[in-house]
């Protein structure tokens, strides 16, 4: 995550709100706002690293990369092949992948399907965001919400052809008929979204797809150790999670202190929980993914 962290009261000092308002609707305490020089690239090489040392797997044993983001200065290049030549990752396969807030989960299946397919071996997924340059400084309905960041897995075979594998299969789909509730119009123009609308899809309509995941995983809801949903608005998580039936205990709220990093807030959550002793290795957490497009993806991982 940036240094720079930017709190509701400093939000308080520049525009028309408060620390009590923002808390009250987007649950957000504080959030990490990159630098001007400090790209979505310079973020995802920072989390990749620390995934990489983390994995026991050498950069010479990855040959394919992914790196979700939708918040690329620039399309071309794009982030994946920089940020995988930074690594010392020789000649992988390279792709950004935009699947907006629901990125990271589509990284991981694809890095999974590749594994299964023989077309990989070991996948560095990595959700990057930049969301800062792309909102409008005087619009407090998206300023309070969006934030910068990075988070990042390396995704391999099983040791053993017969055990099971970490990452179940993925449930996901998208809902174009209503996209444009979420848009950057045009190449001059910042992000726009329709809370509300947004606010009701999200509540009313993706818990089934969580359920979903945790059926093709043959995985209780019960027996989930955590619930780790996008990190779009805690009113958004806490509605889900009633309607799932996962204990608030076991969510994930990481919103709070990183507001909303798009792909990268799955991946950042999951470290924070995992810094706080609340993950147990071997024990079942649902991942949830939603955001612009409208595209949603859920899937069941083992935790490392």
């Amino acid at each position: 995550q940036p240094d720079n962290v930017v709190t509701n009261d400093d939000l308080a000092q520049v525009m028309d709100t408060t620390d009590e308002w923002i808390r009250s609707r987007v649950g957000i305490i504080s959030r990490r706002i990159a630098g001007p020089d400090e790209t979505v690239a310079d973020m995802a090489v920072a989390a990749a690293g620390k995934a990489i040392a983390g994995s026991g797997v050498s950069p010479a044993e990855i040959d394919l990369v992914i790196v979700a983001t939708c918040s690329t200065e620039a399309p071309i290049p794009n982030a994946s092949a920089t940020v995988a030549s930074r690594l010392g990752i020789n000649a992988p396969g390279a792709y950004d992948l935009n699947a907006a807030c629901a990125g990271f989960c589509y990284g991981l299946a694809n890095a999974s399907d590749a594994i299964r397919a023989g077309s990989a071996r070991n996948v560095l997924v990595i959700g990057s965001e930049k969301m800062s340059a792309w909102v409008d400084p005087d619009d407090r309905s998206t300023r309070i919400i969006f934030a910068d960041g990075a988070g990042a897995a390396v995704v391999g075979p099983v040791a053993d052809p017969d055990d099971e594998p970490g990452i179940g299969p993925v449930v996901w789909g998208s809902a174009g008929a209503i996209a444009d509730r979420i848009v950057i119009k045009d190449r001059t123009s910042f992000l726009y979204q329709e809370g509300q609308s947004v606010f009701r899809w999200a509540t009313t309509e993706l818990h089934p797809t969580a359920l979903a995941a945790c059926k093709q995983a043959g995985v209780k809801v019960e027996d989930l150790e955590a619930f780790v949903p996008h990190q779009a608005n805690l009113r958004i998580v806490e509605a889900l999670a009633r309607k799932i039936g996962v204990p608030r205990e076991r969510v994930a709220d990481d919103i709070q202190y990183a507001g909303n990093t798009s792909s990268a807030s799955i991946p950042l959550a999951l470290a924070r929980m995992t810094e706080r002793g609340e993950l147990q290795s071997g024990s079942p957490a649902l991942l949830m993914g939603f955001g612009a497009g409208m595209c949603y993806a859920a899937q069941v991982i083992t935790v490392p």
